[in-house]
């Protein structure tokens, strides 16, 4: 009954401030473009360039095979688009508090309202973002130059977008609460991700290395949530024609029970610890 009661407490506790987390999300998409001439557009253009540079220099200047992996630069540009939002939103999710000190000594508000609202916003320019990938699988479908075959099954790329956001939402909550505390966390945080970017299946196909199943270095790269998520993404968009190869199952239910316990360790650390933000910020 007490859990019940909480939650829905919370639960109108949100609808209470809904409005301003709806403002606060409009804002920082305003914000993250409002001193550029290309404006929202650069949302469209900075994923393309960033895969067309990357495309040159793995497949071309050092010889990286596409072979297995249908059209190298959509199966780039996929595990980029994935990747960038899940980096760019729990580094903006980790800076909320502090960026936020004077509201929150001012004002009383739902100190979750702040990470979620970057989260938001990131995930909505996210979802922009991907016009660019429609985009460039039209591009080759109509050039006919390695064309993407698209199934039906290309409806099952919500699954992993939907993993991704909590997943995110989860970390971004968790760093937000560490990074009040020890603000050191910044500048690890951005090594992490670098290390994170390298054994992410990202500008390589795993299975170009060339390495056993069930191997211990197999087992390492499906620790990381990512590499599932990333893969069934590809898996609906690139290989919808074998399908049931490329889907794995366990890494789907192993990444979304990754991104839950994310969500809930996130959640707890920071209600935990959120009456004791003044005194650090």
């Amino acid at each position: 009954m007490k859990i019940a009661a909480a939650l829905k407490n919370h639960k109108n506790n949100f609808m209470k401030y809904r409005f301003l987390l709806k403002e606060l999300v409009r804002k920082n998409i305003k914000l993250q473009y409002r001193d550029s001439f290309l404006g929202m557009f650069w949302t469209f253009l900075q994923p393309l360039l960033m895969t067309l540079v990357l495309v040159f220099v793995f497949n071309n200047i050092f010889g990286r095979s596409s072979n297995g992996v249908g059209n190298y630069t959509i199966f780039l540009l996929i595990g980029r688009l994935l990747f960038d939002f899940y980096s760019t939103s729990t580094k903006r999710a980790m800076r909320s508090i502090r960026s936020n000190g004077a509201m929150i000594k001012k004002v009383y508000v739902p100190k979750y309202i702040y990470p979620l609202s970057q989260v938001l916003s990131t995930f909505i320019t996210f979802l922009i973002s991907l016009s660019v990938l429609i985009v460039m699988v039209g591009f080759f479908n109509i050039t006919n130059n390695n064309p993407i075959h698209l199934t039906w099954r290309v409806i099952y790329c919500v699954i992993p977008v939907l993993i991704l956001f909590v997943l995110s939402l989860g970390v971004g909550m968790f760093l937000a609460t560490v990074s009040v505390f020890f603000r050191d966390m910044e500048n690890i945080y951005d090594v992490l991700v670098t290390l994170l970017f390298y054994v992410t299946p990202i500008v390589y196909n795993i299975q170009s290395l060339k390495i056993a199943q069930n191997s211990a270095q197999m087992r390492i790269f499906k620790m990381n949530p990512l590499y599932g998520i990333i893969g069934m993404f590809r898996a609906a968009v690139i290989w919808g024609n074998d399908f049931s190869h490329y889907w794995d199952m366990n890494l789907m239910w192993y990444s979304a029970a990754c991104a839950v316990f994310a969500l809930v360790i996130g959640f707890a650390v920071f209600y935990k610890n959120q009456d004791k933000f003044i005194l650090h910020i």
